[in-house]
């Protein structure tokens, strides 16, 4: 068993740490840009920079099926050895890429619209945000492409290739970034060019690997009629329905996170960002734990590997408790550090410091998450997952409610109320998920 256990913790690791490193870049594009705005002015700055990337968070995860879903189904059809199925998941995804796309771009004016009412930042930030806003808006179509390319390649058990992609997208984004902020002083202009060009670059790295899997699967033909046939689009909507379900339920969360942080003063706001980067950092790390999942857990039910499952489940969660633990520790003792790093205005680094107590619990709460979203996408059971993101927004909408309807005298709890309902928020989505856990692996046996 430890020999077994050995093997699986070394293809674990294969694929989890290409993952943590091009997850940790992806991040990087968004950090470069945090950091360069937080020295090229006051705290408004930074609250502009919150208020413009929460709204491409929120479109863009609307679209995150688009990964996962083509990771499922691609590490299916490989376990499976069905070529025509790995070449169709891919390019049924990026059809659909390429068609929502289009309408971004056409409807931009009316979604920025919305999103600045539902936010309501004061006028000098919304003005500042809807210059990042302009530029960076027509990188939609290289981001939501590059979504199906990386979770096709996850799909193919291949985490190297978007992690060399990504690492080419933040070298770019630095350069360009830097030289047009600092160097030729355009400020926010320069960060949100500099975010663009590293968008449409990372694309064209990505499809030039591509080359390299299909010259190893070889050609193959495939109809229109194939890849519009009804069954298969039927089960791929399906799919990636609830997906999209759970992904509106986390970005409302993320959305009302923000939205009830600005409604506190731009203080408040521009603090409550730099704490949220404790999220970033940790998500994306055990977002590479994840990916392992998905590609395994859905070689697995490929392949019919039925203790397989059982293993990979059990190991990485024992991963994921690990890895909480040390991450906890680290913010513990370095996250005044962090804050500092991303931020010189004394004013907000000090009113992060003040609640940097709730951003060192995101690791223990988040965990299992984490995880277990990783194998509920590999089997392409998706209800589960809508279930659980349900249950922890609803939860976290009631407490921030409850948040913001306190007397005055209790109002200096209101941020921390906010804090307290991000937290709930994470751990009941890890319980709800852990105790469905075991009707997955009932499934998966049917």
């Amino acid at each position: 068993m430890s020999i077994t256990l050995s093997t699986l913790d070394r293809r674990i690791l294969q694929l989890a740490l290409p993952s943590v490193i091009n997850n940790i870049t992806i991040p990087l594009l968004g950090l470069c840009d945090l950091a360069i705005v937080g020295h090229i002015g006051s705290g408004i700055y930074l609250a502009a920079m919150s208020v413009a990337t929460t709204f491409f968070n929120v479109t863009y995860w609307l679209f995150g099926f688009l990964r996962m879903g083509s990771s499922g189904l691609t590490a299916q059809a490989h376990g499976a050895s069905d070529r025509k199925a790995i070449y169709a998941s891919l390019l049924r995804a990026l059809g659909v890429a390429f068609s929502v796309a289009p309408l971004i771009l056409l409807l931009q004016y009316p979604l920025w619209k919305l999103a600045l009412w539902l936010i309501s930042p004061s006028a000098g930030v919304g003005a500042i945000a809807n210059v990042y806003f302009r530029i960076v808006i027509w990188g939609a179509p290289p981001t939501l492409a590059l979504m199906c390319l990386n979770g096709w390649f996850i799909g193919m058990q291949d985490t190297r290739t978007p992690m060399y992609v990504a690492i080419f997208q933040n070298v770019v984004n630095v350069i360009v970034s830097l030289s047009l902020a600092i160097g030729l002083g355009m400020k926010m202009q320069g960060v949100a060019f500099g975010t663009l060009v590293a968008q449409w670059t990372g694309l064209f790295a990505s499809v030039y690997m591509l080359r390299r899997h299909v010259v190893r699967l070889g050609s193959i033909h495939i109809s229109w009629m194939e890849l519009l046939q009804r069954t298969e689009l039927a089960h791929f909507f399906s799919l990636n329905r609830d997906i999209f379900l759970r992904t509106v339920c986390l970005v409302a969360v993320n959305f009302g996170f923000t939205a009830f942080g600005a409604r506190q003063g731009d203080t408040v706001l521009a603090a409550n960002t730099l704490l949220m980067t404790f999220f970033t950092l940790f998500s994306y790390v055990m977002d590479g734990f994840a990916f392992a999942g998905e590609a395994l857990s859905g070689h697995a039910l490929g392949a019919n590997d039925r203790q397989g499952l059982h293993a990979v489940t059990r190991r990485l969660i024992q991963w994921g408790t690990g890895l909480s633990l040390t991450a906890t520790l680290l913010y513990v003792l370095g996250g005044k550090l962090l804050v500092g790093l991303l931020s010189s205005d004394p004013t907000v680094v000090s009113v992060a410091d003040h609640f940097l107590p709730w951003a060192c619990m995101i690791p223990l709460a988040g965990t299992l998450a984490f995880v277990l979203d990783g194998i509920c996408i590999g089997l392409t059971l998706t209800r589960p997952m809508l279930l659980a993101s349900f249950v922890a927004s609803l939860l976290f909408f009631v407490v921030a409610w409850v948040s913001f309807s306190l007397t005055l005298p209790a109002r200096a709890w209101t941020n921390h109320l906010l804090w307290l309902a991000f937290i709930l928020y994470l751990l009941i989505r890890g319980v709800v998920l852990y105790r469905t856990h075991k009707v997955m692996h009932y499934q998966f046996q049917k």
